[in-house]
């Protein structure tokens, strides 16, 4: 294979790794601090998406139109706009059902992300059409033969990493993040020591939604384009990472985002009709993982959470 053209599908492949995981560990933070599975999360990455898009116009429409105050004014519009929503989610969906079977928490949570999806695809105006997102970052690019090293790509790159950095020193560097992990390891002996259980799940709910959020402006800045529909497979391919990493596990959540984009690369290079194919080949080579590693590539600290 030409090493440019290589070299593009390892750029394309870390985009969508980078995506994944910051979905994945949001999956991974709610479930360690309150053993639940949030299927609303691939939906507030498009509401996130969609808030950055409106923000964005906004914007436009005060007259501010230079880049570098409309990134970070859509970037922090978009994360706390998520993360209230993520801690509204928690105190009144989610912990009022902390003590119901776990069924009922899939259920809630499933047919909020109906209500978010669907309120976008009927209340933003003309919803049910994708949208063009902006292209807020700089185009240039530098040529290398079939490999297009693109000056967006890379910065979107490296605010991801920034990102999981920060989350990885907020959970080991910090009391609040000795608190979700105290929580995350055992919820009674945490109250025990004073931990306000509540705050902290909210905290974490919130963490975990503005991830979401990132992703979203993430995916739209990379295709330039999102619908009310996005939610859905990054929402599942989210999920999936986290389970193949090891639920509970951020790190394993972030090895699982780049398997998966990794996976959806090899198959879109090695397959027939790649785009038809790639995701079918990424889903069963992690149905084969799960067969062999029902606990998923990494293994917990603790024997019952994380």
């Amino acid at each position: 294979m030409d090493v440019g053209l290589f070299g593009q599908y390892v750029m394309n492949g870390l985009m969508l790794g980078m995506m994944y995981a910051l979905v994945a560990v949001g999956f991974t933070l709610f479930f360690g601090v309150l053993d639940v599975i949030n299927f609303a999360h691939g939906d507030s990455l498009m509401v996130g998406a969609f808030t950055g898009l409106a923000t964005y116009l906004g914007l436009r429409e005060l007259g501010v139109v230079w880049p570098a105050v409309q990134v970070p004014v859509v970037l922090a519009a978009a994360t706390a706009a998520m993360a209230v929503a993520g801690a509204l989610i928690a105190r009144y969906l989610v912990l009022p059902l902390k003590s119901a079977p776990a069924l009922n928490t899939l259920l809630i949570t499933l047919m909020l992300g109906t209500v978010l999806r669907e309120s976008i695809r009927l209340f933003y105006p003309a919803g049910a059409n994708p949208k063009p997102f902006p292209a807020l970052l700089p185009a240039g690019a530098v040529e290398l033969g079939n490999f297009s090293l693109r000056a967006d790509n890379m910065l979107m790159l490296s605010a991801g990493l920034v990102v999981i950095v920060a989350v990885h020193l907020v959970i080991n560097r910090t009391k609040l993040g000795l608190a979700i992990r105290a929580v995350a390891q055992d919820e009674e002996t945490a109250r025990t020591m004073g931990i306000d259980f509540t705050r902290i799940v909210l905290v974490t709910f919130a963490i975990g939604s503005a991830l979401a959020a990132f992703a979203g402006i993430m995916n739209g800045l990379y295709y330039n384009e999102i619908n009310f529909g996005i939610g859905l497979l990054l929402g599942v391919i989210g999920f999936s990472s986290a389970i193949i990493g090891g639920l509970g596990n951020i790190y394993g959540a972030i090895i699982g985002g780049f398997l998966f984009a990794a996976l959806q690369t090899i198959g879109a290079v090695a397959l027939p009709f790649a785009s038809a194919y790639k995701d079918v080949f990424a889903f069963a080579v992690v149905i084969l993982i799960m067969a062999i590693r029902p606990t998923g590539l990494l293994s917990e600290k603790v024997s019952e959470r994380v």
